[in-house]
């Protein structure tokens, strides 16, 4: 997809023969480059390869990482070929005024697809608006309110996720006579988002808890329980097309670097190999090189994976700092004790067997352990940046409950969820369908009815306070920081956004300009994306605007 570029081609100077010429190609020239310059998030996404894609590099920072991740869909909306009137925010009092100046915005800014949309004041109780209200839509990213809710209603705005260390067998004079297990939570912040530092730094944290526990050398293996969660790691409705983007990242009660690998690749001495290393570094992925290190500031670089690892060949220029790529990572709980094995080697401790997977026998004793942040702060990294890895493990967590009394699967957190709302909000059990916690999946349904239901049950929880901080605020924060910018809406519509190759959407509150407060819910399916969401914001001031 290429970007299009808005270079005005008109000249001061008299319409000489020569200085047309020369207007000419520098229009020209100013729209070929606006043409094939990557857009910040096209560059980005590229740089998750497919087992024998080209690879594109990224920096090596963590907040560069970071922004990799982020979750969305990464499909750019692209402005009409055609010219088409911008959409005016509308200014009118009265209810009356409201309904014709959303009508109007909503009726004339697509040209196919469909609009479900709901407006209500929570402050008088009464619907100011709708559109096709009780048709279920593709939610997308805002299903992430759907899972937010369920995950403070099931475990509360404290809950966080506790990783632990057990072993079997003997344990005398730092040698365990048995094995060393790392059974997992489904916690999502074993990550350089969370903790700072390079992907290794969440398993080298934990290695050097259980060397300060006393353990030196442990006689069996590692082995990794992953048995908190499902087995399945891709959500039901996943298309495939996305399976091997970076905002796609498996499931797994035991996890790491949000399911992400880097090959990183940096130049050795001139003439010999270059250092290739996974981060983070783990035993359950086998990394083969050539790449060899010649002069220069160019790197030529081939990468393959296949069931035997990852395969890296061609050169890298001396003067070149490094070139990184990600990969998913298909088997989360291997590839994490993975890591955990080579992390405690890196700290000292002696293993004599490699690991495994398994559950943890009943009879398994403590080391150590590991303690997420709380859940009220996930939320906020979800929603606002919505990160799909931590929805998907958040959703599976509350089905699990905060007692951890069964297997967090997304059927179980489907029937939660439709029963909570049924029971809480007065939502029909037929207007929600949720087969995954995040909206990438293509068999998520809400109504726009049932979306405001919701909204409107949270606002009066006594976590409400915390389901409104956490969404991104326009033109201020999150994935809505560029949006509404400058207007009523700026800094007092709080939202959470949903786009796909057939979605935009927005759900959230926002005051209107006598100080009432609003839930909406904007939900678009079809392929006008650009206009529709135009739309929404051109609908987003307007209710700011209004009043009574």
């Amino acid at each position: 997809m290429t970007q299009t570029s808005d270079v005005a081609c008109s000249s001061r100077f008299a319409p000489t023969l020569r200085t047309l010429a020369l207007l000419i190609i520098t229009c020209a020239i100013a729209v070929s480059v606006g043409a094939q310059k990557p857009t910040r998030k096209q560059s980005t996404a590229r740089r998750t390869v497919n087992a024998s894609a080209r690879a594109v590099p990224r920096s090596g920072s963590a907040a560069a990482r970071n922004r990799l991740t982020r979750t969305k869909q990464r499909t750019r909306l692209t402005r009409p070929s055609r010219s088409v009137a911008p959409l005016v925010p509308g200014t009118a009092f009265g209810l009356d005024g409201l309904r014709a100046d959303l009508g109007t915005l909503a009726g004339t800014s697509i040209r196919n697809g469909s609009w479900g949309m709901m407006v209500v004041s929570l402050s008088h109780g009464d619907t100011l608006f709708s559109i096709n209200a009780d048709v279920p839509h593709v939610p997308a990213s805002t299903q992430k309110v759907l899972t937010s809710v369920l995950a403070l209603n099931s475990l509360g705005p404290q809950y966080r996720y506790h990783t632990e260390v057990l072993h079997t067998g003997t344990m005398q004079g730092g040698t365990i006579d048995g094995d060393l297990i790392l059974r997992g939570d489904g916690d999502p912040t074993l990550s350089a988002r969370f903790i700072g530092g390079k992907p290794d730094a969440a398993m080298d944290s934990l290695a050097a808890r259980v060397v300060k526990a006393g353990v030196r050398v442990v006689t069996g293996r590692v082995i990794g329980d992953a048995s908190a969660f499902e087995a399945r790691s891709v959500p039901e409705g996943w298309h495939p097309r996305i399976l091997q983007d970076a905002y796609a990242g498996r499931v797994s009660g035991l996890s790491l670097n949000e399911n992400l690998v880097w090959v990183t690749i940096r130049p050795g001495t001139r003439g010999g190999a270059a250092d290739v290393v996974l981060e983070p570094a783990t035993a359950a992925i086998a990394l083969h090189s050539t790449v060899r290190t010649v002069p220069g500031r160019t790197a030529r670089l081939k990468m393959a994976r296949n069931s035997n690892g990852i395969s890296v060949s061609g050169t890298i220029g001396t003067d070149v700092f490094q070139r990184s790529y990600s990969y998913i990572v298909e088997d989360p709980a291997s590839f994490t004790t993975g890591a955990f094995l080579a992390a405690l080697k890196r700290n000292g401790v002696t293993v004599g067997n490699g690991f495994a997977l398994a559950k943890a026998p009943a009879n398994a004793e403590s080391v150590t352990s590991w303690e997420s942040a709380p859940l009220e702060t996930l939320l906020t990294v979800m929603n606002r940046e919505s990160v799909n890895v931590i929805a998907e493990h958040v959703f599976r967590a509350a089905a699990r409950g905060a007692d951890r009394h069964t297997t967090g699967s997304a059927v179980v957190a489907d029937t939660a969820l439709r029963s909570l709302l049924e029971r809480s909000a007065g939502v029909r059990a037929d207007a929600v369908t949720a087969t995954d916690g995040s909206g990438l999946s293509q068999l998520d349904r809400v109504s726009p009815r049932a979306m405001i239901q919701l909204l409107g049950w949270a606002d009066k929880s006594s976590w409400g306070p915390l389901l409104h901080a956490s969404m991104p605020l326009a033109g201020e924060s999150g994935t809505l920081r560029n949006r509404m910018k400058y207007s009523t809406a700026q800094t007092n519509l709080h939202a959470k956004t949903g786009t796909t190759n057939d979605v935009v959407a927005l759900a959230g509150y926002v005051t209107a300009r006598n100080g009432e407060l609003l839930a909406f819910a904007m939900l678009y399916n079809g392929r006008d994306r650009w206009r529709a969401r135009e739309a929404i914001d051109a609908i987003g001031i307007t209710l700011a605007n209004w009043s009574r």
